[in-house]
């Protein structure tokens, strides 16, 4: 059951990159172009997304002590910012702003068989490769809470 529900609700995220053209590269560049030749119609997709989590999270998630098809809610408890996330966030701005293209749009764009797609995935593969054998002797390092600005603070949740 858990696998019928997992492909169902793939197949409604590739539908929806699909018909508000998160797929479509230039689409993605345009919008990020506020200086240029913005394109602001993606703001609805983001909107519509936060709109559905919103609602997903305060009547469905707050109300229930256990999802349907698991033993337990998998909620984030890492509330800090740690300088892994502020670079991996850089890394990954970097190559979305430039292409356009973030991992699931990537992957809705296979079909396409697009020669640009394809490097893309395989250099993202071999960028995520080598980002683990950087960290995996590392320790995160957490950045200080009282030294950031006000808007980059952790929030305390219920």
């Amino acid at each position: 059951m858990k696998l019928t529900v997992s492909f169902f609700c793939g197949l409604l995220f590739g539908i929806g990159l699909i018909i508000s053209q998160m797929v479509n590269p230039q689409k993605v560049i345009n919008f990020l172009d506020i200086a240029g030749n913005w394109d602001p119609s993606l703001m609805f997709v983001m909107g519509g997304d936060l709109w559905v989590f919103g609602l997903g999270f305060f009547l469905v998630i707050k109300k229930i002590a256990k999802p349907i098809f698991a033993s337990q809610f998998f909620i984030p408890e890492r509330k800090l910012i740690d300088k892994n996330l502020l670079v991996g966030s850089v890394f990954f701005c970097a190559g979305w702003g430039l292409t356009g293209i973030c991992p699931g749009p990537a992957m809705a764009n296979i079909l396409t068989f697009e020669p640009k797609i394809f490097a893309f995935i395989g250099m993202m593969l071999i960028g995520m490769f080598v980002a683990r054998l950087t960290l995996k002797n590392t320790k995160p390092s957490v950045v200080k809470n009282e030294n950031l600005p006000a808007t980059m603070k952790a929030v305390k949740s219920d």
